[in-house]
């Protein structure tokens, strides 16, 4: 019946039109405005009446809120006549607000957005914070720190294949050698930008000796990681091999590396006794055993021309010389050129001996002929005292025969016939050839590689 009402589940004192002057006694009423209960706060008051009037009229309270709660409306209100207090206040409770989400990170938070709560921030695997570890809501509201990033600082991972070791192949210097590529992780979003070889190509022919592969890789945030194994390439080899005594050796590839072939040759005047070839094995020995070069020896004693040229099949050149006499001008002059040199007791005779010649053999100059394996063939004269010859060695009067009719020379007057080594005639001469259009002849068309690498490396020992 006064014209107030209370809502005493609140703490808002609600006022309606300003009322008469009450004429009560204040005495009587101790409690004349409505007992002011803040939640989450608590209110201070003081009565002029005493600490037994806390609620009469002309209290003052001073208003508060717990820790984690900021007061909203007036601090302070007065118990007034019409028995409203002269304002309203609630305790809110102070919360910050949502914390963004993290690229490529989280954060879990021990109370929500409540004061106090502390937000802890965490990065993906691969991915490190830059920044503030946690963050605290304060009670202004507001976050502790800054916002932290999660970047890629971790380099990726590679890996490389293992060293290895490889053989050079037979005959070769080299090896090809191929491997996998490195494999390449990166921990945080996976992707690689590139990996770079520094070194050879897989597949690469890698010479003796040791080789260092290095590859990088770069991730999307330019980190980067290198690894490197290494390729020793080994080459197989042979004890080197001494030429024998009046020869050489002739090899391929480096001479005594696995695969290598080596052909034994002998000097002018020598042949060779034992296998031509040896060649570098696995097990770095070689195959057969060292051959020897002797002085060739030419067997007269056969029974037929076909015979006599077989001895020196493959081994040695012919130059025939045929001449109807031994004073033929055209014979002195190209047996001169030819360097035969003959004692002044032993002339060319005209007719087989019926004993055996004291006098030494006739001397050929190793400087030209031998050098470029020629043996000379000398048939002399006109039957029944035909002669003729090589070196010391005296041929029949029916190998003689045999001989004229096989190579088609004539008696009549002087001719030559050069033959090379498969006994094929190669060129005739109807006069006397010096002897540098003859070596000119047989360096251009009749030497072997070989033979021509022997004398490019050996000289002219005639100079």
């Amino acid at each position: 019946g006064s014209g107030y009402y209370l809502e005493s589940h609140t703490n808002e004192v609600y006022a309606e039109e300003p009322p008469p002057e009450p004429a009560l006694d204040y005495r009587r009423v101790p409690q004349w405005c409505a007992t002011l209960n803040i939640h989450r706060g608590e209110a201070t008051c003081y009565s002029p009446r005493g600490s037994s009037y806390r609620s009469s009229l002309g209290t003052r309270c001073q208003l508060s809120c717990a820790r984690g709660y900021r007061l909203v409306g007036p601090s302070a209100v007065q118990c007034l006549p019409n028995r409203h207090w002269s304002g309203m206040a609630y305790c809110r409770q102070i919360r910050c607000h949502v914390l963004p989400a993290v690229l490529r990170g989280s954060y879990v938070c021990s109370a929500g957005v409540q004061m106090d709560s502390r937000c802890d921030y965490t990065c993906l695997p691969g991915y490190q914070l830059e920044g503030d570890r946690s963050r605290t809501c304060m009670e202004d509201g507001r976050w502790s720190g800054s916002e932290p990033v999660c970047v890629d600082l971790e380099p990726p991972k590679i890996r490389c294949p293992d060293s290895r070791e490889r053989i050079a192949e037979p005959g070769k210097l080299t090896a090809a050698v191929y491997w996998d590529p490195p494999r390449v992780r990166d921990s945080a979003d996976g992707v690689i930008k590139r990996v770079m070889l520094r070194g050879p190509e897989p597949g690469s022919e890698l010479p003796e000796g040791e080789h260092i592969i290095r590859y990088t890789a770069h991730d999307q945030a330019y980190n980067r990681a290198s690894c490197k194994f290494r390729i020793r390439v080994q080459v197989r080899r042979c004890p080197v091999l001494k030429p024998p005594q009046n020869g050489y050796i002739s090899c391929t590839s480096d001479g005594n590396n696995y695969g290598a072939t080596c052909e034994y040759q002998c000097d002018g005047g020598f042949e060779r006794q034992g296998t031509s070839l040896r060649v570098c094995q696995s097990t770095q020995q070689w195959t057969g055993s060292q051959p020897l070069c002797a002085p060739m020896q030419i067997d007269t004693e056969v029974s037929s021309a076909a015979s006599l040229l077989d001895q020196f099949h493959e081994k040695r050149r012919l130059f025939v010389i045929s001449a109807p006499e031994p004073a033929n001008r055209y014979y002195k002059m190209q047996i001169s050129m030819l360097q035969v040199r003959r004692p002044s007791c032993c002339p060319l005779p005209t007719s087989p001996p019926s004993t055996p010649s004291l006098c030494p053999p006739p001397q050929q100059a190793a400087c030209g002929l031998d050098l470029r394996h020629v043996t000379t063939v000398e048939l002399v004269g006109q039957p029944p005292h035909e002669v003729g010859r090589i070196r010391e060695h005296r041929l029949s009067l029916g190998i003689i025969e045999e001989l004229r009719r096989f190579l088609h020379l004539t008696r009549s007057h002087f001719n030559a016939v050069l033959l090379d080594k498969a006994g094929t005639d190669r060129e005739r001469y109807i006069a006397p050839v010096s002897p540098d259009e003859l070596f000119a002849f047989i360096d251009t068309y009749l030497l072997s590689e070989r033979e021509a690498a022997r004398r490019a490396q050996s000289g002219d020992p005639c100079e």
